[in-house]
């Protein structure tokens, strides 16, 4: 028996069914874009732990600053004891954040607890209650998060009843049928049937759309979304969990329509793997949360924020926003013309290095083809690759490489899609 099939009963026995896995690999180390599994196999990772590890696995500059601040202290809880490493961030994330309002920063755990705290911030905030998700949304598998999050099936099925005073929008899509005007009219329409504008706290939408497709928020819908926000009072809150931090080419994903939010949500790609999140808002907001209201017992570890400090540094000093969008722009070229040449029905798009390749089948080559997707993550897996399905239909690849990863590397896993797509039914 090899080391990772008796890893993997050992795993069956112990953890419990309800934590998905995706690919029978144990990992025994990594090193920026590629993972050595316990039996020494190497793999090529185009999957970035679901988009964190952004600045690669085990960037030098980020495990050594984690070392370094071992040497000190890992806990004081910023309840009991503040230190300038929590501070430092919040001002860096501040500085950094789009628009030119004065910001303030919370920091915490997890992209669930970022967006939970956003919800908080926005109802205290407006003295309202409601609040209006999209269509094939995920926020996290809270008792909140699940409320926003609008695809059922695996994540809210059977956990019910659920939050009260979450709506649900159409998001915009043109390949499923729902234009800008479209998804407007939707949106007003629950303005008509479901909750009067002036009970509305925020709304919350993921600027690309991650779990639920890769889909990016055309510009003007995110325009006009933030003007309707403005003239109801309402907050607008953008989750960048999954598309911020130089994936789409820029800082965030928002810059791209112009727009300033009033509270952003950050996770993943914040700390290259150390668990911290954040919410960084206008200072009038964020300071409409009285003394102890907000906060937990971990958020802000220290670890997390010096590691977080010199993502911060890597994105900058090695320009990675920019390097997405050239990422994006050669995968996406490269997909289109493996896509032509194979005669596959699919959809390849892609926002800076947040590309997909969605599958279709059909006379009218319109029915989401979701044994397709799988067929490909499973050929991939079986020549080294490592990759991710998304998509309420489950009829998406996406690709998460590092932004850091060698070109050689990312070549050969392109070649290996390839490969894979000349072999598919």
């Amino acid at each position: 028996m090899s080391k990772t099939s008796d890893l993997l009963t050992r795993r069956e026995a112990a953890v419990t069914s309800g934590v998905g896995h995706v690919h029978p690999i144990v990992a025994e180390r990594a090193e920026n874009a590629e993972i050595w599994d316990v039996d020494g196999k190497r793999w090529i990772d185009f999957a970035s732990g679901i988009g964190v590890v952004n600045t690669g696995h085990l960037h030098p500059k980020v495990k050594a600053a984690a070392k370094a601040q071992l040497d000190r202290f890992s806990h004081t809880c910023v309840h009991v004891a503040m230190y300038e490493e929590y501070i430092a961030l919040a001002e860096r994330l501040n500085a950094v954040a789009p628009g030119d309002s004065a910001k303030k920063t919370l920091l915490l755990n997890s992209g669930a607890e970022a967006v939970e705290n956003a919800v908080k911030v926005a109802r205290r905030y407006t003295g309202r209650t409601g609040v209006i998700a999209f269509d094939g949304a995920f926020h996290g598998r809270t008792l909140m998060t699940m409320s926003l999050t609008g695809r059922v099936v695996p994540y809210k099925a059977g956990f019910g009843p659920f939050v009260p005073e979450v709506f649900h929008a159409p998001f915009p899509n043109e390949r499923y049928g729902i234009g800008i005007d479209n998804a407007i009219a939707g949106l007003e329409q629950l303005f008509k049937s479901e909750i009067e504008r002036d009970r509305v706290a925020a709304f919350i939408i993921e600027p690309v759309q991650g779990e639920g497709g890769f889909y990016p928020v055309p510009n003007e819908f995110l325009q006009k979304l933030r003007t309707i926000a403005d003239e109801s009072g309402i907050v607008l809150i953008a989750d960048e969990i999954q598309c911020g931090f130089g994936r789409t080419g820029k800082m965030f994903a928002c810059e791209h329509a112009g727009v300033e939010p009033d509270i952003i949500t950050l996770a993943k790609g914040l700390a290259g793997g150390f668990p911290i999140s954040a919410i960084v808002g206008k200072a009038e907001l964020m300071d409409a949360a009285p003394a102890a209201s907000l906060g937990g017992t971990y958020g802000g570890n220290p670890v997390s924020c010096v590691a977080a400090l010199a993502v911060l540094d890597v994105m900058e000093q090695e320009r990675l926003p920019e390097k997405a969008a050239e990422m994006g722009e050669h995968m996406i070229q490269r997909l289109n013309t493996m896509v032509a040449s194979n005669g596959t029905v699919a959809d390849v798009r892609g926002l800076g290095s947040l590309v997909a390749l969605e599958f279709f089948t059909g006379e009218d080559g319109n029915t989401p083809a979701p044994e397709k997707a799988t067929q490909l993550l499973e050929l991939a897996r079986s020549k080294g690759l490592i990759l991710l399905s998304c998509g309420v239909y489950g009829n998406v690849i996406r690709f998460l490489p590092p932004l850091t990863i060698e070109q050689a590397v990312l070549d050969e896993g392109l070649d290996v899609i390839s490969a894979c797509l000349g072999q598919m039914d």
